[in-house]
């Protein structure tokens, strides 16, 4: 089985100041790697890469949604750290809205941090990735594998970072380079609080929960197992492969089981 080191190699982590992204930067640090910490809060990003304690790790400011702003930031982390080993496409925000009350700025603005955003960065980064043979992860969700209530700008981002990414793997292939999916269920960081609403603002909807709440932490360790076992998909926690397995044999049963569990969210 294949088993890649990152000693010495360079992480790029998008959305890296905090929540998922800083875990994952906490973890490929901690194996030897050298990180970039892309973020739109440049000096965000800056301290957390300072918190790494690696002379040989840097935060940029990076609004993914802007192509040029991506290409930019890429070029600094190859021109200062050497090169891009490992692309961690991780900047994602949420909404927790029914799609007649979602205005279609929110649903361009969830598409353009999701899908747009894993979009630029890889167009950048993959010269530099296709010469030293490296690596892409896309964190998408359980969302992106099956239907989510409430989200449906989010899942629907999510699953075009599916037909993406794996119609990029075929292109890919003989190239040694890698794509991996990553798909956690629910867990604890800072996104679910900073879900919009229909209408572009903070929602005020309680979110629900289904299993057990993963940790930064935990997801930060199944990254690395993916990735360094090039992995093509996996997905996280017990209940995200049984929602996995119940929505491909028997959709129908999986949306009646969804909406007992997640209808009350959108209820004032």
């Amino acid at each position: 089985m294949a088993r890649r080191s990152y000693q010495g190699k360079t992480v790029v982590i998008t959305g890296g100041a905090g929540g998922l992204g800083a875990a994952f930067a906490r973890r490929f640090a901690a194996l030897g790697a050298k990180v970039a910490l892309l973020d739109l809060d440049g000096a965000a990003a800056a301290r957390a890469a300072g918190e790494l304690g690696g002379a040989e790790c840097l935060g940029l400011a990076c609004d993914v949604t802007d192509a040029a702003a991506c290409r930019a930031a890429l070029a600094q982390v190859v021109e200062r750290l050497g090169g891009v080993d490992l692309l961690i496409n991780n900047a994602g925000i949420t909404h927790r809205s029914a799609f007649k009350d979602t205005s279609p700025e929110v649903f361009a603005k969830v598409m353009a941090v999701n899908y747009l955003g894993s979009l630029h960065c890889t167009q950048a980064a993959l010269p530099s990735l296709l010469q030293r043979r490296g690596q892409i992860a896309v964190i998408s969700s359980v969302a992106g594998v099956a239907p989510l209530y409430g989200r449906s700008g989010y899942s629907a981002a999510k699953h075009a970072l599916h037909g993406l990414f794996e119609t990029l793997r075929s292109e890919l292939a003989g190239t040694g380079v890698t794509v991996s999916i990553v798909c956690p269920g629910f867990t604890n960081t800072g996104i679910a609080h900073a879900a919009l609403d229909g209408d572009g603002s903070l929602t005020s909807h309680q979110q629900s929960t289904v299993g057990k709440i993963a940790t930064p932490q935990e997801v930060a360790e199944a990254l690395h197992r993916a990735v360094a076992q090039e992995k093509r998909l996996v997905v996280l926690s017990a209940i995200g492969k049984l929602t996995y397995l119940i929505n491909k044999l028997s959709p129908a049963l999986y949306e009646r089981m969804m909406l007992r569990s997640l209808r009350s969210e959108l209820q004032r």
